[in-house]
């Protein structure tokens, strides 16, 4: 639509003891990845993404209150953090599926 690219992104505070702005953006943007991650998959749910790497890893950010980014806690986060839980058990995730407050991972052993 006309004008949209002029909008600034939206600023929206969770509920609760998170007291982080995350953004929320009509149009695309790019994010940091760590160098040479190849992303093989992306989900989105109502309020995060998900991106699944070549190597296994998964990395989420967006609004978090439910935990579904998969961090241990119900951070939020405007920029990608790997889910070190997937590592430190040493699952390499294969597929994701983000839901309206849900992060679904198939992974291996």
């Amino acid at each position: 639509c006309p004008g949209d690219a002029e909008r600034p992104p939206r600023q929206e505070e969770p509920d609760g003891e998170d007291s982080a702005f995350i953004s929320i953006q009509a149009l695309p943007a790019l994010l940091d990845l760590p160098q040479d991650t190849e992303v093989s998959g992306v989900s989105c749910g109502s309020r995060h993404t998900a991106a699944l790497t070549r190597g296994g890893e998964l990395y989420t950010w967006g609004w978090g209150k439910y935990g579904q980014l998969g961090h241990g806690d119900a951070a939020s986060s405007d920029q990608p953090r790997r889910v070190e839980y997937l590592v430190a058990e040493g699952l390499r995730a294969e597929e994701v599926v983000c839901g309206p407050w849900t992060t679904y991972v198939c992974v291996l052993e």
